[in-house]
């Protein structure tokens, strides 16, 4: 009789090689773009200037992202708007002056910043273009279709097709944007308050564009 051949033992995998990413140095590079892209514009952003800022070596930047397109959209990832909850103030007058509000005050700070350094490359870079609208427009256009969907609900106005209410988003915090992207004025010069009041200043033409106008005595 011949010894049975003993079953086979499947192969360990290898073991893994290198240090694990470093996620401060990750946030370190990525703060560093945003800063680079606010003073220098996406066309003046080059890696060797992000890792210099960062305080890292061009090879250690190039371990995370393999171009500076890449290490853009990354920041657009990180410093993106998150996709709030709706407000569920309980009218519509209330949930639309929150989102403005919300939006205004994100125009105002570092996703405003990058977007404003972002705009014009966008036009012509698709990447880019995406990144942006995954990041700081979809989140709120989702917001405000949830915003009018339950006003739909409460009865406030009336029903609205699911493709009109996906461009109400775009009506809803379209000039809220305008008015902070291609002002001269810098979003960092405005203040929270001024940002506030801009937003106030817009509620009514929201309201009015999703058909919750309503004319107002004193």
């Amino acid at each position: 009789m011949t010894a049975s051949t003993p079953p086979s033992q499947p192969a360990e995998p290898p073991p893994r090689r290198g240090r694990p990413r470093d996620a401060a140095r990750d946030r370190a590079l990525l703060d560093a773009t945003l800063a680079v892209l606010a003073e220098n514009g996406y066309g003046g952003l080059t890696t060797a200037a992000v890792a210099a800022r960062a305080g890292v070596s061009t090879a250690t930047l190039y371990r995370r992202w393999s171009s500076k397109e890449e290490l853009v959209i990354a920041a657009a990832a990180l410093y993106g708007e998150d996709p709030y909850a709706p407000p569920e103030t309980g009218s519509l007058e209330g949930d639309l002056r929150v989102v403005l509000r919300d939006k205004a005050a994100a125009m105002t700070g570092e996703s405003g910043r990058l977007m404003r350094a972002l705009i014009g490359e966008a036009a012509h870079n698709t990447a880019l273009a995406d990144a942006l609208v995954r990041a700081f427009l979809r989140p709120v256009y989702g917001r405000v279709a949830e915003v009018v969907r339950s006003a739909v609900e409460r009865g406030e106005i009336p029903p609205v097709a699911d493709a009109d209410v996906d461009l109400l988003g775009e009506v809803v915090v379209g000039p809220v944007m305008t008015r902070f992207l291609l002002t001269p004025r810098l979003p960092q010069d405005v203040d929270a308050i001024t940002a506030r009041e801009t937003a106030d200043r817009l509620l009514p033409f929201a309201l009015r564009a999703v058909g919750g106008g309503t004319e107002r005595t004193n």
